[in-house]
Parts: C-alpha cells; sequence; structure tokens
C-alpha cells in the first residue's frame, strides 16, 4: 500500500467543516425556534443545546442550523476516517492508540473538566445562578450536583478515540482489510458512493430510530452521544477509512477524478436533497396535528435525512477536490489550528452570546460578531498555545 501523502484539498475540508461547527454554534442563540432559558437543573438538560438565547432571533436561521446538523458531523468522521489506515500502517497498532490516546483522549478530559464549565457558565447566569448566589464557588456547587457532567462539543473526541481504538484492533487482526475495502471504493462512480452511504445508513439508522427517538442523547458522566446516528457516524468513519487506505491520487479522491469532475452536479443535488427532507417534516407535523398515522411520513423521513447526509456530504468532499489543490498562508494556518479551534470554540461562542444579550442590535449583526469574534479568538488562543512544545504536540 502506497503512504498517503499530505492532501491541501483535505485539509481544507477538515478547516471548513471546522467553521461550519463554530456557525452553527453561533447561530443557535438566535434560532427563531430556539426554546426559551431553561433552569439549571432542569431534568432535560436543554440549556446543554442552548447555553443563552437572545431575545432577538434571526429569520433564516434555522434553514442554515438545520442544513448543517444532518450532515456537518458525519463528514467530520468521514475526513477523520481518511487518516487512519495510513496512520496505522505507519506506526502499528500500539503506537497508534497511544497517539490516539495523547491527542484526543488527554484534550477531552480537559475540556469537560475545564473548557465545558467555562462555556456553560454564561447558562448558569441566565438560569438565576440556580438559586444558590451567583458567585464562582455557587457555580461550582451547582454543577457538581448536576446528574451528568456536558463536555459540549469535546462529546465527538472520545467518540472517535472509540472508533479509532477499534480501528487498531482490526487492523493488528486483518492489517489488509483497509485495502481490500479500498479496492472496493477506488474506481467505483460518485453515484456507488452515494448508494454505499445512503443505503448502509438507512440499514442501520432507520432501526435505531424506530427503538429510540431520534434526538435522544445516551449520557454516562461526560460521555455523551446522540444514539441514533452513531451507527451512522461509524459508518461514515469505516467508509472514510477505506476511501484512506489508498493512495489519495487515484479512484475517487483523485484531483481530477470522477468526483471532482462532478463537483457542480453534487452542490446543486444537496440543498434540493434537504429541501424535500424538510417538505417531508413539515407532512410529518402535519399529519401528528391532525391525528392522523405518521409511520409512512416517518419512514420517509429518515430515508430523506439519509439521502441528504449522503449527498451533502459528497458535495462537499467534491466541491474542495476540485477546487482546493494549493496552500496559502491564511489557509495553511487555519488547517495547522483547526483542532485547536474545535477544542476551545465553544468558550467564546457562548461569552460572546451573554455579552451580546442586552445590546440593542440586530440579530444578524449579533450572530455575525458572535461567529467572526469566536473563530479569531480560537484561532489565535490556539496559535499561542501550539508555541508550548508539550500543547503542541497534541494539537
Amino acid at each position: 500500500m502506497t503512504a498517503t501523502p499530505r492532501n491541501v484539498a483535505l485539509d481544507r475540508l477538515r478547516s471548513f467543516v471546522t467553521l461550519l461547527v463554530l456557525l452553527h454554534h453561533s447561530l443557535l442563540a438566535y434560532h427563531p425556534y430556539a426554546p426559551p432559558a431553561a433552569p439549571f437543573n432542569a431534568p432535560a438538560l436543554l440549556w446543554t443545546a442552548f447555553p443563552v438565547v437572545d431575545s432577538v432571533r434571526l429569520p433564516g436561521a434555522e434553514w442554515v442550523v438545520g442544513f448543517n446538523d444532518v450532515f456537518f458531523m458525519a463528514l467530520m468522521f468521514l475526513v477523520s476516517g481518511l487518516f487512519v489506515w495510513p496512520a496505522l500502517a505507519r506506526r502499528g497498532a500500539v503506537d497508534f492508540i497511544g497517539e490516539r490516546l495523547l491527542r484526543l483522549a488527554v484534550p477531552f478530559m480537559y475540556a469537560a473538566a475545564v473548557l465545558a464549565p467555562l462555556a456553560y457558565y454564561p447558562a448558569w447566569r441566565i438560569s438565576g445562578g440556580g438559586g444558590g448566589g451567583l458567585g464562582v464557588l455557587a457555580f461550582l456547587q451547582d454543577w457538581m450536583r448536576l446528574s451528568v457532567w456536558p463536555a459540549g462539543p469535546a462529546w465527538f473526541l472520545w467518540v472517535l478515540l472509540v472508533f479509532g481504538v477499534l480501528a487498531a484492533g482490526v487492523y493488528a487482526l486483518a492489517p489488509k482489510a483497509g485495502a481490500a475495502l479500498g479496492r472496493r471504493l477506488t474506481g467505483q462512480k460518485p453515484i456507488v458512493l452515494f448508494g454505499v452511504l445512503a443505503g448502509l445508513s438507512a440499514l442501520v439508522y432507520l432501526p435505531a430510530t424506530h427503538t429510540v427517538d431520534p434526538e435522544a442523547w445516551l449520557s454516562f458522566g461526560p460521555f455523551f452521544v446522540q444514539i441514533s446516528r452513531a451507527p451512522v457516524y461509524a459508518l461514515y468513519f469505516v467508509v472514510g477509512i477505506g476511501m484512506g487506505a489508498m493512495t489519495f491520487e487515484q479512484g475517487l479522491l483523485a484531483p481530477d477524478g470522477p468526483l471532482a469532475r462532478q463537483w457542480r452536479d453534487w452542490l446543486v443535488s444537496a440543498p434540493v436533497v434537504y429541501v424535500l427532507l424538510v417538505a417531508i417534516q413539515m407532512g410529518l407535523a402535519k399529519a401528528q396535528g391532525a391525528g392522523a398515522s405518521t409511520d409512512i411520513w416517518r419512514i420517509a423521513e429518515n430515508l430523506a435525512f439519509v439521502a441528504s447526509c449522503a449527498v451533502s456530504c459528497i458535495a462537499f468532499l467534491a466541491l474542495f477536490l476540485r477546487f482546493f489543490k494549493r496552500g496559502g498562508r491564511i489557509g495553511n494556518s487555519l488547517s495547522r489550528n483547526a483542532y485547536g479551534i474545535y477544542l476551545v470554540h465553544y468558550v467564546f461562542v457562548t461569552w460572546l452570546q451573554w455579552t451580546l444579550l442586552d445590546w440593542p442590535l440586530p440579530a444578524f449583526e449579533k450572530a455575525l460578531i458572535v461567529f467572526v469574534g469566536a473563530v479569531l479568538l480560537s484561532w489565535l488562543t490556539t496559535a499561542i498555545l501550539r508555541l508550548i512544545p508539550g500543547i503542541a504536540r497534541v494539537l
């Protein structure tokens, strides 16, 4: 197997998805359908998803948030999987697991212990301090009384670690498995990739949503994951492993390959399929309101969801393979710091949203300030932290 070289397009795609995460979280405070601020000790812990809710709302934000929510985490797992098998071939299973523990477990523990409480402090203040005063000590007391320990966006890290350890186990038992999977994917038409992603996702997602609420999260201490989507994330990670097990210069990931050549078709299809999903969701809501049977509507919604997720992931993968082939100072800096930006951004997002609550500004201006401010502050913070050798090794 040929070692996988550095790929500018995939680096830029990873940075882009990181920015989508920041945009997603920046808009939640101004979402037209955001719930009212919930008590800090509310059983549902709504404030973990909406730590800050502003009185001004941004029409149209629901479309961006909804579209992002369908695909962006699946795309993150897909892109993460691309680099796994080459790393296993280079390091071996034991060293790979050690590197994953350093780069994923350590940041996750720090995020859960330090960054998450910092990020959720505004939610506690908005809720009135939980009835125990407004000091830091009162906050920590209320925090320690929670039934779970919210880790915020860092949930992605521990799930990725589990997937990586499982992949290392497979590599130790069958080191040629990745290449075998890669050969099945390499040379295939993009529509076959769509069939694999959407078809297999339907096989795992439909039973999951039939068993549990699609919005339900499993939590144990700081370990959170959306139950129905975990199998989908695993599938995208495995497909990413197969695609990354072969050289990036051939097959679907080739800069001039069939996927890159069809970028326009997939990019046009992504919003069309998402609008179809929204239309089905509206039909489901209407059927629920009328007291009619919703079984067919729910199946249609789930099928549209997995189709929209697959089309959007392929669309952005094709777009970046086609147009992002060269580096640049700003792009290179963003790529180097993207991981740290993801790790620390939630603190800046929630504090900026909290700070702007009483500012007499339209929702669009607030959202723009939060997004740009969070990007710049997270970027600067990460760049400074990476000057410290030990932290640079992790980030």
